[in-house]
């Protein structure tokens, strides 16, 4: 696999003095599907520089390179043709639409999702097998980017936020079956929430995740608006921040982690990419050493009612979800989004990770 050698480390995570420079804007738009053979499923340079002479009989997509990625800063203000709903035509010109309609075709190949790389050597985008795991990290709000192994290219960071790959002549593009639920999530004491939780007291939220999406989608360059008792509150797309009267907070938007489906074609220059060893779970001690999660019998000093992989099939079942267990009798709780376990009776919170080696 391209993600060997993986690390929870190496997911660049978040805390609450993170500042992003941009938001998270992907949307897994993809390339287009034409008619003719002869079509090439790449962007225009010229017609992205302002202007192409070939007009509609151009051979390559009149569309914004940047939409095509996912991470247009001018949204729906853009001058320029975006897909719609990830489809674009060869020689279509400035103006049209970018919404999506029912009529539009699935932009994977039948996957709910496809990470690819295109290196600009001519051989186009090429997909990343196990791409699950990248997928898995890219769900979660508090991490940035990852760090994947064993690729062509060598080791290749990504960067969540942007949707670029650094340091390489690389880009990288998310594409979507169009189904994806994206989820909202806002930090509160160094925690990232959903919208739509109910909060400690029971309180339901004064606005839901799905809200926030249909504003996004309508112009992700504007803003959202809400209140809470006569506080109001903002949303800024742009910042990627939620302005109160108090406070800024960060907001992250991602999607809903789906386990993929069986898997489809595998792209050359990947299939023959291993995965490592299984993967392994840790937590850190008090030493900031890192310790495998280990069953240990009952009447030892480390007694623990789980393992690495228990740990593992529970995270596959929910990428976002949590898990309890015991250790000496004590009751722990694994969250997976915020990546820590919790002693139920004394709250004290350490760090975990997951493990490609």
């Amino acid at each position: 696999m391209a993600s060997a050698g993986i690390s929870d480390e190496e997911s660049f995570s978040e805390s609450e003095s993170d500042v992003n420079d941009e938001s998270d804007n992907s949307t897994g738009n993809s390339e287009d599907e034409t008619d003719s053979e002869f079509k090439v499923k790449e962007p225009c340079k010229y017609y992205n520089r302002g202007r192409c002479q070939d007009g509609e009989g151009c051979l390559y997509l009149h569309v914004c390179k940047y939409a095509l990625k996912g991470n247009c800063r001018y949204g729906s203000k853009c001058k320029l043709n975006h897909p719609r709903g990830g489809r674009a035509t060869s020689g279509e010109t400035a103006g049209a639409t970018g919404r999506s309609t029912s009529s539009d075709p699935k932009l994977t190949d039948g996957r709910y999702y496809q990470w690819q790389f295109d290196d600009g050597q001519g051989q186009g985008w090429q997909d990343v097998d196990n791409d699950h795991v990248i997928e898995a990290q890219y769900s979660l709000p508090h991490t940035k980017g990852i760090k994947i192994y064993n690729t062509p290219y060598g080791a290749v960071s990504i960067d969540f936020n942007r949707m670029k790959v650094y340091g390489k002549s690389l880009t990288v593009r998310r594409l979507d079956d169009g189904n994806t639920v994206w989820i909202w999530y806002c930090t509160l004491r160094r925690k990232w929430k959903k919208f739509g939780e109910k909060d400690s007291k029971g309180n339901p939220s004064p606005v839901k995740s799905s809200e926030i999406e249909q504003k996004f989608k309508s112009n992700p360059t504007s803003s959202y608006t809400f209140s809470i008792g006569a506080e109001t509150f903002e949303i800024k797309f742009r910042d990627m921040r939620q302005v109160g009267q108090k406070k800024k907070r960060k907001v992250a938007r991602r999607p809903m982690y789906r386990q993929q489906q069986a898997a489809a074609r595998v792209s050359q220059a990947f299939q023959n990419l291993s995965t490592g060893t299984k993967p392994k779970w840790q937590f850190e001690g008090d030493s900031g050493a890192w310790h495998d999660f280990k069953h240990r019998q009952r009447g030892t000093s480390t007694e623990c009612s789980v393992t690495s992989e228990d740990i593992e099939r529970k995270y596959q079942q929910n990428a976002q979800g949590d898990m309890i267990f015991k250790v000496k009798g004590h009751s722990y709780q694994l969250d997976f989004g915020a990546m820590i376990q919790t002693n139920h009776k004394t709250k004290r919170s350490r760090k975990i990770r997951r493990v490609l080696v």
